[in-house]
């Protein structure tokens, strides 16, 4: 058991000494399953994406997970809403990423409830 790293994780806590992490630099479309993320949002790749979709969410802000484990949290978007973005045509996708914004719901954790939007 390893009781060194918890320690320094509270004391690096404690300290303020935490960085955020910067934006990475844009890469190459995810592959199918992967999960990308902007801020506290997350979205899981799915079937259909296009290269120039991908660009239009690199363009605002969207990049993919890489590093392993993330123990941040996030808000995940509902799988409907991103078959709705994946379908829609340039013109449309903003609306649809901010619909599916507004119904961004909190992975529940084992021992915790979901929590909604705003609450």
């Amino acid at each position: 058991m390893d009781l060194v790293g918890p320690v320094r994780d509270r004391v690096r806590t404690l300290f303020k000494i935490r960085v955020s992490r910067g934006t990475v630099a844009p890469g190459p479309k995810p592959h199918l399953g992967a999960r990308v993320y902007r801020g506290d949002l997350r979205m899981t790749v799915q079937a259909g994406m296009t290269d120039a979709l991908w660009r239009w969410l690199v363009k605002t802000g969207w990049r993919e997970v890489t590093y392993r484990p993330d123990r941040r949290q996030y808000r995940d978007l509902p799988a409907a809403y991103v078959t709705r973005l994946i379908d829609s045509t340039t013109d449309e996708c903003e609306r649809v990423l901010a619909a599916a914004i507004a119904n961004a719901t909190y992975r529940p954790r084992p021992g915790r409830r979901a929590t909604l939007p705003g609450s």
